[in-house]
């Protein structure tokens, strides 16, 4: 396999967690009794532009299609984070009445409405018809495409080019990286800003966050490879940030590299010597990643062996795509875990790829009472720990996985 971005040949792994279904591909009463399309997930590390990606195997539109179940706004914290964003974004590039918005990967307008609700012109661009129409029902105009060069064009000739582009967590959903970032080189007005979020690869190594490993992120990105990819393509990074999202994330501001009048902000520079500190261009910075993903496997088999024997219940919250991934690897099914609570009433009814184990809404807690809750979606157990609070009154208690095996 050649690099998505530069072209070169890919020779050295970072890891393999051998095969699993799309992490997004829920099943549903009727098509759990067909076979299942499993693909290998292997990710490569390119040394050339220090790419780390997938190899190719799922077609794009095959992941994000009308069934697509993820909706950003069924996350209270998130919509905390993205609300903070839009008053800082606003106030930092005065942006007004007069200026354009556009969010790509726009989901079901979670970040949106609160553009909306400060009177600023603003619209979307979402392909997966499941959250477009969520959106749309919220009175916010969607372009209903996948977004690259063509779209751009397209765009722009319509006279809607952005004051401000957002891409939260779609960067590394891209198969076609250069025709993704080119894309905003050519929508942005000359002084148009773009800002990204995404997580980054120095925590996802350090901490052995492999379970945010999966085939619907194409890419998976430092500082260092997302400079190189954006010169090559038009772009300037100017200034990021580090979020505490996701586990981890960077939000990186760029400008047109022709027309920008920002001037690159020390904090560039600094996040490019950490990822150097910690040897990030160099092979033997991944070379034990496996290693420990392999740790958290067997520690969380263990910890679900054990309890079955004692028969003490442990299930799922969270039907999120880390969590395919880490029942999958670890070959978990409704044996140990007998079912996943979801308050995403898109995804109640269904079964988790792979494990098929069934999706269920959260009243089924009381009645079960189990004695261990596993939170699939670390990231958010702060919140999911306050929601579920109620279990410790028959002496629940709560469980993660990664990037070590916590009960608490």
């Amino acid at each position: 396999m050649k690099c998505r971005h530069c072209g070169a040949i890919l020779s050295n792994t970072l890891i393999d967690l051998f095969s699993s279904p799309p992490s997004n591909s829920y099943l549903t009463v009727k098509t759990i009794k067909h076979a299942e399309k499993w693909y290998p997930l292997k990710v490569l590390i390119c040394e050339k532009c220090w790419l780390v990606q997938t190899e190719d195997f799922v077609g794009v539109k095959e992941m994000f299609n009308d069934e697509y179940a993820y909706f950003s706004s069924f996350s209270k914290s998130w919509l905390s984070h993205v609300e903070i964003y839009v008053d800082n974004i606003v106030e930092r590039f005065k942006l007004n009445n007069l200026s354009n918005v556009i969010e790509v990967a726009a989901n079901d307008g979670y970040l949106l409405e609160f553009i909306q609700e400060k009177q600023i012109p603003c619209y979307g661009i979402e392909p997966t018809h499941s959250t477009a129409v969520s959106a749309k029902n919220k009175g916010i105009e969607i372009v209903e495409d996948f977004f690259g060069i063509r779209l751009a064009l397209s765009l722009a000739a319509q006279s809607r080019k952005a004051d401000l582009m957002i891409a939260n967590n779609v960067l590394a959903h891209v198969p076609n990286i250069n025709d993704f970032v080119q894309g905003f080189s050519l929508l942005l007005n000359e002084s148009g800003v773009a800002t990204f979020e995404f997580p980054h690869l120095l925590n996802l190594i350090v901490n052995s966050q492999f379970d945010t490993i999966y085939h619907e992120h194409y890419s998976y990105l430092s500082i260092t490879s997302v400079v190189i990819i954006f010169q090559d393509n038009g772009l300037e990074v100017f200034d990021v940030d580090e979020l505490p999202t996701h586990g981890g994330s960077l939000r990186v501001y760029a400008q047109r590299i022709d027309t920008g009048k920002h001037t690159v902000s020390k904090s560039v520079n600094n996040i490019l010597k950490k990822e150097a500190g910690y040897g990030m261009n160099t092979l033997d910075f991944y070379k034990d990643f496996h290693i420990k993903a392999e740790e958290s496997k067997f520690d969380l088999l263990h910890f679900l062996i054990n309890s079955k024997g004692r028969g003490q219940k442990v299930i799922a919250y969270g039907a999120a795509a880390k969590g395919n991934t880490i029942l999958n690897f670890c070959g978990i099914k409704s044996d140990l875990v007998p079912f996943v609570v979801d308050k995403n009433p898109n995804k109640i009814g269904k079964y988790m790829p792979g494990s098929h184990i069934p999706i269920v809404e959260e009243s089924l807690i009381k009645i079960e009472k189990p004695k261990y809750i596993l939170i699939l979606p670390w990231n958010l157990k702060d919140e999911v720990t306050e929601q579920l609070s109620y279990i410790r009154d028959w002496g629940g208690e709560f469980v993660v996985a990664t990037p070590k095996l916590e009960i608490f």
